[in-house]
């Protein structure tokens, strides 16, 4: 049997757990602590030959201080030259922000909507517990941008479990009812992205049999997400960026024609959409990305909206209006 392979640990995670790492100490950490503890490295670290790891470290070491991180190096009292006994720290003082930085309410108030919608972004679980290890060795400290790190509070239950699947870059399963079909289908795909957007969280993944790249709206899972061992390569263009900007793209390119009655709840909320534009009293354009969605809520206010075209949307529409009718149809009255 081949052996595992190593998870892939994007080069930001690294780098953040290791400022974590030197932040929650007072007294610095060898390379060996390191190496053997915080996300990015211990994966590949072993007891015997890390030559290829103590260099990538010394050049991480670099990056961190490009972007402007004090990280300090310590001699252990005795053993100067001794490059095995350094010790590495980020003094607290020197990484805070200067007494004369301030944030004007309008400016903490984005702050605190931002991290209201970033949950474990900045520091996933893997870090957390690398951390955990690293207050074990002794002489470590809270760190409190821990505390201060972004919150995702997310009713899907899926999120979880694809979040763990991308911070190991692995295959997970799940069931997801596709609009249309009378029974969920089980999926078996590699997520390269998480994303919120109008309102909903989707997962942007590449489909294993197929090679296809699609995007599933968390709440159509409808039962557990299987999180596998199989890593896999991620093309290095499969992100959270490229998944929103094709997104974007399709909201761009679909439009619906709807009429709604002037003053009304639909005239309201239809017209606040991004990107809608009004022709006339009675007619808004409509933009969407996922036209069973928009069929749900044009069917939501009723005799208020009317879709003119595209045709499809219109069926949607119907069919929705008709399912209600006939859940509201007493069946020992044959009608009302």
């Amino acid at each position: 049997m081949p052996a595992a392979r190593t998870p892939r640990i994007p080069v930001e995670e690294r780098l953040f757990s290791l400022v974590l790492a030197l932040l929650a100490t007072e007294t610095g950490l060898t390379k060996t602590e390191i190496l053997s503890t915080v996300q990015g490295y211990r994966q590949r670290w072993s007891a015997g030959d890390n030559a290829a790891l103590e260099r990538q470290f010394e050049r991480d070491k670099d990056d961190i201080r490009e972007l402007g991180v004090p990280l300090e190096t310590l001699e252990e009292p005795g053993s100067s030259g001794n490059n095995q006994n350094l010790r590495y720290r980020i003094p607290r003082g020197a990484y805070e922000l200067p007494d004369d930085i301030t944030f004007s309410s309008e400016e903490t108030a984005l702050l605190t909507l931002a991290a209201m919608v970033w949950q474990e972004g900045s520091v996933s679980g893997e870090s957390r517990r690398a951390l955990l290890k690293l207050r074990s060795l002794g002489g470590a400290t809270g760190v409190p941008e821990l505390a201060y790190a972004p919150r995702i509070r997310s009713r899907d239950t899926a999120f979880d479990p694809l979040r763990t699947a991308l911070d190991r870059s692995v295959v997970v399963r799940f069931p997801y009812l596709k609009p249309g079909e009378a029974s969920a289908r089980e999926r078996r795909v590699a997520p390269y992205a998480l994303v919120q957007f109008q309102g909903r969280w989707m997962c942007s993944a590449i489909e294993q049999e197929s090679g296809g790249r699609r995007t599933f709206l968390l709440s159509r899972i409808t039962g557990p997400v299987v999180v596998t061992n199989e890593v896999v390569d991620r093309p290095t263009d499969a992100n959270a960026e490229t998944s929103l900007a094709d997104l974007e793209a399709l909201w761009d390119a679909q439009t619906a024609l709807v009429r709604v009655d002037p003053a009304s709840d639909a005239e309201t909320r239809l017209a606040k959409r991004r990107g809608t534009t009004r022709l006339d009293d009675h007619r808004l354009v409509v933009h969407f990305s996922d036209r069973h969605l928009l069929a749900d809520e044009l069917a939501s206010y009723g005799p208020e909206a009317f879709v003119e075209s595209p045709a499809d949307v219109q069926g949607l529409v119907r069919e929705r209006l008709a399912l209600l009718v006939a859940d509201h149809v007493h069946p020992t009255l044959g009608g009302v």
